[in-house]
């Protein structure tokens, strides 16, 4: 079971998931699992004005966003991914994004970006290396495994990236 991309040309950003969690695969709606927070964090950043569901999640092209994955095969939890799959996965997706040009690349977890660059130390954010050309951002995971990390805390760092991208539409204080 995969996923398919939710990708267009010359997007503001595209969210990377390391790879479709069984529920997404199976009804075709990224970020579906019963606990995942992607959708609401999302909102609460600001990307989207009202809060989208996973069957809407096409939608997100609506604002000027894209989703795909890190690997293309479901699990149950993305500890079940090895090395060699998000290594094939992410020669794969560097294609798409230098042919595709969006602005940034925002990974959600650290697996991926680990694969590529091969460092298992860095920062939150953006991130001073880019994939495919683009910008890349490292963001957490918005599983609801991920525990380390609030609905709240996920908004802020998902809003540093809405930020970075229109600072001038935020009308907050940075």
């Amino acid at each position: 079971m995969t996923l398919p991309d939710i990708l267009a040309p010359g997007l503001s950003a595209v969210f990377c998931g390391i790879n479709p969690g069984q529920r997404a695969a199976c009804i075709g709606q990224h970020f579906a699992g019963r606990g995942n927070r992607f959708w609401p964090a999302l909102h609460l950043a600001g990307f989207t004005p009202v809060q989208l569901s996973p069957a809407e999640d096409v939608r997100l092209l609506e604002y000027g966003y894209g989703l795909t994955t890190a690997a293309p095969r479901a699990s149950r939890t993305a500890a079940e991914v090895n090395v060699s799959e998000l290594r094939a996965g992410l020669r794969d997706l560097e294609a798409k994004i230098r042919q595709l040009k969006p602005r940034v690349v925002a990974f959600l977890g650290k697996p991926a970006w680990i694969v590529h660059t091969g460092k298992a130390y860095f920062s939150w954010g953006r991130q001073t290396g880019t994939f495919g050309g683009s910008e890349a951002w490292v963001l957490p995971n918005p599983s609801g495994l991920n525990r380390h990390f609030s609905l709240v805390d996920l908004a802020r760092a998902y809003r540093e990236l809405r930020v970075s991208l229109s600072p001038a539409a935020d009308g907050l204080p940075t």
